[in-house]
């Protein structure tokens, strides 16, 4: 019996995805619900399963952009895998002996196939940007990773051992001509829009990190005995956002048609470096959950997101959004609002620098931060008044306990 494999629908709106590559071989036996292909639409990267046991017919190539409920592949069901040896055996010796015969001599062992996943000789984002700075072949890497996938600590191990980059006479200008994945088309055409449909504005301020920094080195321990998960600045930051959000509901909304959409919640996208680009997962009803949930909640969304399987809803119906261009070693940067959304806030990296405190000189970590606004919906006085509010709650932690007061302020009914 043939199976066609159709196409699946990622979601609402989108008809055509791209055959992002084969996990399979044209003629491989594959088993039912094997994973045989991966798909690239306009907002995540997806798999297509075999619906059967059979021999795999390939119809659409890498690179090939398929409708949605196009068939691009046949399974055959009549093809069944090789029959497992030890159970021939067995049933061989269950046979009643009708005569002696002298034993053969004991066939040779044959290890049976391992079954390679495709994450073999695949490097891990971190590791793929030291391959690519380096010119390190990926095949001169082993891959100690699961499934054989190569880490950050395997480039880094074969770098320590002496390996050197492309010699003088090995510099070539050849050049890699590859087709845009529907992901990065999409991405492109949504950034071009921004900036050509929105009024952006972006308003810069300094935190002193001194104090999320005292609390993290003292309690960093006894915070992952009790949550399984390490204290980040990305918490704190998601928690004084959605306080000041209570103050500055502007921040908050979006513009539908002739209409500002005030939301009553703070569904808060968290940017996150995917192998296939930057996607954004979204934390829904943060303003309701605590550090450790939004740490676990960070943890989950971008392991999913790194490993391909995020879901389409996962990434859809964020109010604002946090990007982090710090981790990478950013100083300052103007972060592009992630549209319906009206702000997004970028964090960079924390450097020592000195200010000026009570009339002294000091060192003190500092991280500038930058608010992308849509100032047809936003005003300046409402996105400075925010980011001076995430500054003041950065500052003085205590205050995202009491919405974004100290508790003198609530002691005076101020």
């Amino acid at each position: 019996m043939i199976i066609e494999i159709k196409v699946p629908s990622p979601g609402e709106s989108i008809t055509e995805v791209q055959i992002a590559r084969w996990l399979k071989k044209e003629g491989d036996v594959v088993e039912k619900d094997e994973e045989l292909c991966e798909i690239d639409s306009d907002k995540a990267t997806l798999t297509v399963n075999a619906e059967e046991s059979g021999q795999l017919s390939i119809l659409a190539k890498e690179g090939d952009t398929v409708k949605v409920g196009d068939i691009v592949c046949k399974i055959d069901t009549a093809v069944a895998a090789p029959a497992n040896k030890s159970n021939n055996e067995t049933a061989a010796s269950a046979k009643p002996a009708t005569e002696s015969k002298p034993a053969a001599a004991p066939a040779p062992a044959v290890d049976k196939p391992v079954k390679e996943s495709y994450a073999k000789g695949t490097p891990s984002p971190s590791a793929k940007k030291l391959i690519d700075e380096n010119k390190i072949p990926a095949a001169a890497i082993q891959g100690s990773g699961k499934d054989g996938r190569i880490t950050k600590s395997d480039v880094l191990n074969l770098m320590a051992k002496g390996f050197k980059p492309a010699a003088a006479d090995e510099i070539t200008r050849d050049t890699d001509r590859q087709k845009m994945t529907s992901l990065r088309k999409k991405l492109s055409q949504r950034l071009v829009a921004v900036k050509n449909e929105t009024a952006m504005l972006t308003t810069f301020n300094e935190v002193d990190m001194s104090a999320i920094m005292s609390i993290r080195a003292k309690y960093k321990d006894a915070f992952k005995e009790k949550h399984g998960v390490n204290v980040g600045f990305m918490s704190f930051f998601t928690k004084a956002v959605t306080e000041a959000l209570q103050l500055f509901p502007a921040v908050n909304a979006m513009i539908d048609g002739d209409e500002i959409v005030y939301h009553k919640y703070c569904d808060i996208g968290i940017a996150v470096s995917a192998p296939k680009g930057l996607v954004v997962p979204v934390l829904r009803n943060a303003e309701a959950m605590s550090l450790a949930d939004i740490e676990n909640g960070i943890k989950n969304l971008a392991l999913k997101a790194r490993e391909n399987k995020i879901t389409i809803e996962e990434m859809t119906g964020g109010t604002f959004t946090i990007t982090n261009g710090g981790v990478f070693g950013s100083m300052m940067s103007t972060p592009i609002i992630n549209p319906p959304q009206s702000a997004i806030l970028g964090m960079h990296n924390v450097v020592d620098r000195p200010v000026a405190v009570n009339g002294e000189v000091k060192i003190r970590p500092i991280m500038y931060v930058a608010l992308s606004y849509d100032h047809r919906i936003i005003d300046g006085r409402e996105s400075v008044g925010f980011l001076v509010k995430v500054k003041d709650m950065l500052e003085n932690p205590s205050k995202m306990l009491f919405g974004a007061k100290s508790p003198e302020e609530i002691l005076l009914g101020l």
